[in-house]
């Protein structure tokens, strides 16, 4: 019997992000990057945003029938992206899905960071971006910064 192949390594950059939550907010991007990339709004079909039960921060999973708006980061570096990875923590898990690039419409392949958890019972209702930024952005930013610290600078 032959041995199973090695796992094939992640494509080295640039790469693009979906994000659908926090991260739609390039001062927190700023903070984790030290650069807003450029970036185009964006759809993301058959996956819903959730809010979590005491959290500020949402998740997405796919629900056929539904879609999410965000937005797409291109020409992140590969150290911008494990930045993203360590952000996210185990609590989300990367993949690849297809977006729809609002300003062209042209379909676009990029990673977006997926809920693990798909029953997770405390998931409900729709998480509103403009009420986090209201409510949360500031101490947020904080949070950013204090997690920033705590990993180096890369």
């Amino acid at each position: 019997m032959a041995a199973p192949a090695p796992p094939a390594a992640a494509a080295a950059g640039p790469h693009s992000v979906f994000v659908y939550g926090t991260l739609m907010a390039e001062e927190v991007v700023r903070v984790l990057l030290g650069r807003a990339p450029p970036s185009s709004p964006a759809l993301l079909p058959g996956h819903r945003r959730f809010s979590l039960r005491g959290r500020v921060y949402p998740a997405i999973l796919p629900v056929p029938g539904h879609a999410v708006n965000g937005k797409v980061f291109k020409g992140l570096t590969d150290r911008e992206l494990h930045v993203f990875d360590l952000f996210e923590d185990e609590e989300y898990v990367k993949k690849t899905v297809e977006v729809s690039l609002a300003d062209t419409s042209e379909k676009s392949l990029a990673y977006a960071y997926i809920w693990a958890n798909e029953g997770d019972p405390d998931l409900y209702g729709e998480w509103d971006y403009e009420e986090w930024r209201k409510v949360h952005l500031k101490d947020y930013l904080e949070m950013t910064r204090e997690f920033m610290e705590e990993v180096g600078q890369f």
